[in-house]
């Protein structure tokens, strides 16, 4: 049944006939195997760390309302509203990621969260989608207008947030972020001698973080070498996937999760691939394609370059960020602690892909007398 006739002005009935329902109901599913597989990863980890059963459970569901209102919520704004949004929150993000350097809760050797009313929150999860917008506006407006100094703000801006980052220190969101950069500062028209420049200096810098932090050092000698050091959690991982064969164990009959310490996080497909099998892990993997290939799809299609950029950021930011975390579990790249969007569990996670996302519903939505959209 259609909730609303074409002939219905209302916002509601607006929003509904020109946003992307197909991404909509993908998203949908995504937050389902989100809520499925914490309602069988979590538990146990809850028990081993002295929470009740349903600790996980309980923040993860509590989590996604306010995830599905922003999600919504921002849906229905327009590209300058959407600009003016990730302004905002770009600047209040980055002052959260300063403020963790002076009072942040150190995990694992990190400091990267700030501890608010009983919840921990990451800051640098909000500074990822809106310094994604706010570089597209700054690329667009050196093109339309070469006066202005869009490249050197978008650069200077780039370098302040990896430094930032650096200093928590979070190389794989700065990794995330030099993607995104790198990827909208291609399709502005950086020539290819930058392009071959820019290459250059990544390569370089990864080499430099193995020989910079210790950490990185550890993951790549392990993911070389699984002998020279602890890998534990990859070898647990991928016994995982090897046991859950085609079609799975059935959900919540899987072990790895009672052994893996962020089964409910940073491991969770090892728990989708051993308790829903090879088939349902190609399902999932099939939604994170369909929504990125979906979105730029459509973004493509529209002549405004700011809505080209900035869509083409947020859904790199949302593939890439997918195939770490299931690269990561699959040991096909060095292990790097990163949620699955929407299906980990993590709150400011959650939160900000459900900011990203939005943006992307928003920016996609049919507009009239644009190309492609009509």
């Amino acid at each position: 049944m259609i909730p609303f006739a074409r002939t219905d002005t209302s916002t509601l009935a607006r929003w509904w006939w020109t946003v992307d329902r197909w991404s909509l109901a993908a998203l949908g599913l995504l937050i389902a195997f989100g809520i499925v597989l914490t309602v069988a990863a979590s538990p146990p980890v809850a028990l081993r760390i002295g929470f009740g059963e349903y600790h996980f459970v309980s923040r993860h569901l509590v989590f996604i309302v306010p995830t599905l209102a922003i999600l919504f919520a921002v849906s229905l704004m327009d590209p300058g509203r959407v600009r003016r949004l990730a302004v905002i929150v770009l600047a209040g993000g980055m002052l959260g990621v300063l403020a963790t350097l002076v009072i942040g809760v150190e995990i694992k050797g990190a400091k990267r969260w700030l501890s608010l009313a009983g919840f921990s929150i990451q800051p640098s999860e909000f500074v990822k989608p809106a310094f994604a917008v706010v570089a597209a506006w700054l690329f667009s407006q050196q093109r339309l207008r070469h006066d202005a100094p869009g490249y050197n703000a978008a650069i200077g801006l780039y370098v302040v947030i990896v430094l930032l980052l650096l200093a928590q220190p979070d190389l794989g969101m700065a990794v995330l972020i030099s993607a995104v950069w790198g990827v909208q500062f291609f399709l502005a028209g950086l020539p290819m001698v930058l392009v071959l420049a820019l290459a250059t200096l990544a390569v370089g810098g990864m080499v430099g973080s193995y020989f910079l932090f210790d950490h990185v050092a550890s993951r790549i000698d392990r993911f070389l070498d699984p002998s020279s050091g602890d890998s534990y959690q990859i070898d647990r991982s991928l016994e995982a996937f090897s046991n859950g064969g085609v079609w799975g164990t059935g959900p919540g009959e899987g072990t790895v999760k009672l052994h893996l310490p962020d089964a409910h996080a940073d491991f969770i497909f090892a728990v989708a691939g051993e308790e829903l099998g090879l088939f349902w892990c190609l399902a999932l993997l099939a939604l994170f394609g369909f929504l990125v290939l979906r979105g730029l799809a459509r973004a493509l299609a529209d002549d405004d370059l700011f809505v080209v950029l900035a869509t083409t950021g947020l859904l790199t930011l949302f593939g890439a960020q997918a195939l770490i975390n299931m690269g990561s579990a699959l040991h096909l790249i060095p292990t790097k602690g990163m949620t699955l969007p929407f299906v980990s569990y993590g709150g400011s996670s959650m939160l900000a892909m459900g900011l990203a996302m939005g943006m992307v519903l928003a920016l996609t939505r049919r507009r009239p007398g644009v190309r492609g959209m009509r």
